[in-house]
């Protein structure tokens, strides 16, 4: 059986993990498998004492997939059950939650997301993996990460609109400027003084003066240390999430660093202010201001972008039309409704509407589309009904 899981991956519970981009983390959920496939999210809890019942609810949503199972396969499916029975008795996965949890699997494949948004809790029993609630957690389009930096040490944060959470350190980055430039730097036994003195707190006072003194010492010491901490971030953490990255440090940090990065990924825009006084919620809170207007200007472009190619007959809103060009690998960017289902399947080159659209083993149109669109390479993302720029739950967007 392949077994693939991000249970512990970039903000979770140790350091064995790498950062990938979004688009790379779906990739084992767009393989053909074999049917059954199964689908579970469901929202956890993080704090205690609350998180105690996340092992309960998950049972509880265990058994409902095995019901779906039933009735719509029936059979012996113990072989295809058992790794998510696993999962229920395992305590380090439920020792480290987060907001939600998606898991998936089939005959000889078991996937798990731990993700930092809460997820709507249902199962779904289909030919394929349910993966548009995913989808619309990994796009990039609001995620970023802080770098918090002093002239001693550094922390790396990861989030979203919603939430902010540490990101474990990859083995090759550093965490002070001990671990950097090793045990003989020039900060010890000195007192503070701006601009390179200004430690936790931004306090300062006197230091030495002159050519040639400690204080120039120190100077050096720090801008080699934020040289290697721009190079192990970008290699470690930038370059393989493609997320934005906000710096957030004291005012006199920023020029120096921002002279020295070479992080394509490093935003102009940053949090002027020592992050160890500030809330994990007001640092996300700093974050999200300076995101936001990037996050908006982003979907006011694909609309923009939509209405454009429209006008050339080159994008539709029609489903039947938008399932016949992806079959063609022709949708380079497909826009879906968050919130909205369309009960049915896709066969062939043709949308399938559910006869009885309560039906909870009903499928999505939606989904079977952006998988797709996502097996031949193009863009999906997945927009708030506030933000599409039709009424019929998808706006696509044609290569050729």
């Amino acid at each position: 059986m392949t077994v693939t899981a991000n249970v512990n991956a970039n903000v979770h519970a140790n350091g064995d993990h790498r950062d990938m981009p979004a688009f790379q983390r779906l990739k084992p959920l767009l393989a053909d498998y074999s049917r059954p496939c199964l689908s579970l999210y469901m929202p956890i809890f993080r704090a205690f004492p609350d998180s105690q019942q996340n092992p309960v609810k998950y049972r509880n949503a265990l058994r409902e997939l095995k019901a779906k199972l039933e009735q719509k396969h029936g059979g012996d499916h113990a072989s295809l059950l058992e790794p998510f029975e696993r999962l229920a008795d395992d305590a380090a996965f439920w020792g480290h939650p987060q907001d939600g949890i998606a898991v998936f699997g089939a005959p000889g494949f078991f996937h798990v997301e731990k993700v930092q948004r809460p997820m709507q809790a249902f199962t779904v029993v289909n030919d394929h993996l349910y993966i548009k609630p995913l989808v619309r957690v990994f796009q990039s389009e609001d995620s970023y990460q802080i770098l918090a930096l002093d002239r001693k040490e550094i922390r790396l944060y990861q989030g979203n609109r919603y939430v902010l959470d540490e990101v474990v350190l990859a083995p090759s980055v550093p965490r002070t400027i001990e671990e950097a430039l090793g045990p003989n730097v020039h900060l010890q036994g000195i007192e503070r003084q701006a601009p390179f003195a200004a430690g936790r707190g931004g306090q300062a006072v006197n230091a030495h003066h002159g050519h040639g003194s400690k204080k120039d010492e120190v100077g050096i010491d720090i801008e080699r240390f934020f040289r290697v901490i721009d190079r192990a971030i970008c290699e470690a953490h930038s370059k393989p999430s493609q997320l934005p990255l906000i710096l957030a440090a004291l005012p006199e940090y920023h020029t120096r660093f921002h002279q020295i990065s070479h992080n394509p990924h490093l935003l102009e825009e940053g949090i002027h202010a020592n992050s160890d006084a500030m809330s994990i919620e007001r640092l996300r809170d700093e974050a999200w201001r300076l995101m936001q207007p990037r996050y908006q200007a982003r979907l006011q472009q694909i609309v923009d972008m939509y209405h454009a190619q429209k006008a050339r007959a080159m994008a539709t809103e029609d489903l039947t039309h938008a399932v016949e060009f992806a079959s063609d690998g022709r949708i380079g960017t497909l826009v879906v409704e968050a919130d909205r289902r369309i009960p049915g399947h896709i066969e062939g080159r043709m949308p399938r509407r559910a006869v009885v659209p309560d039906d909870p083993n009903a499928g999505d149109i939606l989904d079977d589309l952006a998988e797709r669109v996502l097996k031949t390479g193009g863009q999906v993302i997945v927009a708030p009904r506030g933000s599409m720029p039709t009424d019929t739950g998808l706006a696509a967007i044609f290569r050729y």
